[in-house]
């Protein structure tokens, strides 16, 4: 159908649906790209201490590097860092058990562990926050979630128990480590959901949370000496830990902005492809080897995360 000039003329709702066809490959495409961002960070974290440097001095140069990011945009906002009681306990809470302690773990569990079956113990952050929730009562019980968290729960088992799952059988202790950074990832995502300040940016909130990383860490990484981390001329693992700082807040900010466009349970669907392109990065990185056992765990985890996440 033509005008009167003879242009084309659009058919109706032509607009809504190219609309709906572009944010539809805009939503999938943050999600796959902070998905496979994210997954990176476990070889990254590998890499990061691959020549002896220390946990705690990781942590705290990694809290430097986002915070510093962040008070970049933030000043470009013009925007105030809100210092009330309310927003003091969050940026601690959320500073200690979301970003310290959970860092802590995980660059421990790094030094000793497969990136490949560290993105599967991280995996089960779904599981426990339901576990978590369930008993605040912000959850109700159901048979599918409760049959998620138990496949979880015998993912970790297949890689801990067989004494052939691990390249090293003595390193299964430091899986632990990692569902505990874990389990401290489900506790801030309640945290997050019952005490978050409704009216300020996220950006604001994790800028206080890094701050607080730092006061947290500064004197316990210059009373142990383990600050000096950043070699100079720089060589793998100082590029590894900015290029995780970078990973981090970038994929951090693109998470909210998926739980604000698309809805937190599209969001949720982040989880599998961290996974996954953990393990894909492993073996591309490190050319990772995994027994049948961490094979079987990765899809009892991805069955059970399928379970696990909300219905609605």
């Amino acid at each position: 159908m033509t005008t009167s000039q003879g242009e084309q003329q659009v058919p109706p709702g032509a607009h809504d649906r190219e609309h709906a066809v572009v944010r539809f490959v805009r939503v999938w495409g943050l999600l796959l790209f902070t998905g496979v961002a994210w997954g990176l960070s476990f070889s990254l974290a590998k890499i990061a201490t691959s020549e002896g440097a220390d946990p705690l001095g990781i942590t705290f140069v990694q809290a430097a590097i986002g915070g510093a990011m962040i008070g970049l945009f933030m000043v470009a906002r013009r925007s105030p860092l809100p210092f009330d009681r309310l927003h003091l306990q969050f940026y601690a809470f959320c500073g200690f058990l979301g970003a310290a302690l959970p860092s802590i773990l995980f660059f421990y569990a790094a030094r000793h562990l497969p990136a490949g079956v560290m993105s599967i113990a991280i995996a089960a952050v779904p599981m426990m926050t339901f576990m978590i929730a369930l008993l605040l009562g912000l959850e109700r019980a159901q048979a599918a979630r409760f049959t998620g968290v138990a496949l979880g729960i015998l993912a970790v088992v297949l890689i801990v128990a067989p004494d052939t799952s691990l390249p090293d059988p003595s390193t299964a202790v430091w899986v632990l480590a990692a569902v505990g950074a874990g389990a401290c990832y489900a506790v801030e995502n309640i945290y997050i959901a019952i005490r978050r300040p409704p009216a300020t940016h996220a950006a604001v909130l994790l800028f206080g949370m890094l701050m607080f990383t730092l006061v947290f860490m500064a004197p316990i990484v210059f009373a142990t000496g383990t600050y000096a981390v950043m070699n100079w001329p720089p060589a793998a693992p100082e590029y590894a830990i900015v290029i995780m700082s970078v990973i981090n807040v970038i994929c951090y900010s693109l998470f909210v902005y998926l739980v604000t466009r698309a809805g937190p349970l599209f969001a949720s669907q982040t989880a599998y492809v961290v996974t996954l392109s953990g393990v894909a990065w492993g073996m591309l990185i490190f050319s990772e080897e995994h027994s049948m056992w961490i094979w079987g765990a990765l899809l009892v985890m991805m069955t059970g995360l399928a379970l696990v996440k909300p219905q609605r």
